[in-house]
């Protein structure tokens, strides 16, 4: 029979949806349970799943929008009846000595049996059917009456160095060579790529917070000597004790959720003509995937210790770049920590992320030159950002509770008001 599979609900708030990328091709065996696409929200990309086992018809094209509830695909059932059990939709069998797609050779049991050719390994395959050809690079060879071949006889001669790069660059036959070729001044080409829900949304909300807030933002550095010491120094029991590395963030995390209950206009947000102050601090953490940056939260941050936070943070970051954050762990954030240092940034002025009225940034380390006590010293020294929403925070508050989180980060024994020694602070 044939099974319709119907775009689900990803929230109450959202009807139409993107079909981000198929993770199969039309007319594969699909198993039960696999993913078959990527459907991409504005503000996350959740799989799509096959219900049951059989042949898969497409109804939708990569990056066409469609509402949620109507028919993505199609599954044959009865495709797979009285087949050896499926091992992968995407496995390959050797039939009559050709590369043939499992899937489009379910139904046809008969197999050839490939003898392999005594003598010396086989002549150097000559396939150019995977080289794009421009327009106008194709007028032109039919001008000149050439064919791909002379093109690439050519341009060079191809050396055993060249042989040996590409042999150990390539994992299967449809890879890209590893040296393209360079195209003439003639053939300029662009790509045209449809933008996702998810970067229609950043854009129009990235839009929104420069012409609707009075951002501003403050700066300033902090030492992060006794964190370097201590993650270097207990990274060991730490792992053996939680399962998991001590990272820098969850510091910052910490000292974050503990500053915002000291300043708990950094943690508000304008709803109409009123300003909304919780007395919790859901913490949004930006993490960089291959669809843009997406911040999931975590909730009541201001109760968890360090240990707790930084597992949390992973198990999102994780859920994030495999694409199963649900919309739930995206939405309903107080404040967010963003971390440009690990791309190599210096220093940046973050935008806020809206409703939220403030977001911290976080840079690079890089030992630099400091004063300490009177004598010159080389310390680990990383630049904070704090942007801000200047119509609900006042100046003086920004900047002391900057202050507050600089103190935090270079004093870390005052981040656990019962902790009397590191190792009480990091539970180990």
């Amino acid at each position: 029979m044939n099974l319709e599979i119907r775009i689900p609900s990803p929230g109450e708030s959202i009807t139409e949806v993107a079909i981000g990328n198929w993770l199969v091709q039309d007319g594969d065996i699909v198993e039960k349970d696999q993913e078959i696409a990527e459907v991409e929200t504005d503000k996350a990309t959740l799989p799509l799943i096959a219900a049951d086992s059989g042949q898969i018809r497409l109804k939708v094209k990569p990056g066409e929008k469609i509402r949620v509830g109507d028919v993505a695909c199609t599954i044959d059932t009865d495709a797979v009846a009285g087949l050896p059990p499926i091992r992968s939709a995407k496995e390959s069998t050797i039939l009559e000595g050709k590369n043939i797609p499992a899937a489009a050779k379910r139904t046809n049991e008969k197999k050839v049996p490939v003898i392999p050719k005594e003598g010396p390994g086989p002549e150097p395959r000559n396939d150019q059917t995977h080289i794009k050809i421009t327009p106008l690079a194709r007028r032109k060879m039919k001008d000149h009456n050439l064919s791909v071949d002379d093109i690439l006889k050519g341009l060079r001669k191809i050396t055993s160095a060249e042989v040996e790069l590409v042999a150990g660059g390539r994992t299967g036959e449809n890879d890209q060579p590893v040296l393209p070729l360079k195209a003439g001044r003639g053939d300029r080409t662009a790509d045209r790529i449809p933008l996702s829900p998810l970067r229609r949304k950043l854009a129009r909300r990235l839009v929104a917070v420069k012409n609707e807030t009075a951002m501003l933002t403050t700066f300033n550095e902090v030492d992060m000597s006794r964190i370097m010491e201590m993650r270097k120094k207990y990274q060991e029991a730490f792992q053996e004790k939680h399962g998991i590395k001590l990272g820098l963030t969850s510091y910052f995390a910490r000292a974050s959720s503990m500053a915002l209950l000291q300043f708990p206009h950094v943690n508000s947000a304008i709803e109409g003509d009123e300003i909304v102050v919780p007395d919790y601090v859901d913490l949004g953490i930006a993490v960089q995937a291959e669809k843009g940056l997406m911040v999931p939260v975590i909730r009541d941050a201001e109760s968890m210790s360090l240990s707790e936070l930084e597992k949390r943070i992973a198990d999102l970051a994780q859920k994030v770049r495999s694409n199963r954050i649900s919309i739930d762990e995206m939405t309903g954030g107080t404040f967010t920590i963003t971390n440009g240092g690990i791309y190599g940034s210096m220093l940046s002025t973050p935008i806020l992320n809206p409703p939220q009225s403030a977001i911290l940034g976080m840079h690079n380390i890089v030992e630099r030159p400091v004063v300490v006590q009177g004598n010159i010293e080389i310390r680990p020294i990383m630049y904070l950002a704090l942007s801000y929403d200047h119509r609900i925070i006042d100046g003086a508050d920004s900047v002391r509770f900057l202050l507050r989180i600089k103190e935090l980060i270079e004093s870390p024994l005052k981040m656990s008001l019962g902790a009397d020694s590191e190792t009480d602070l990091l539970e180990i």
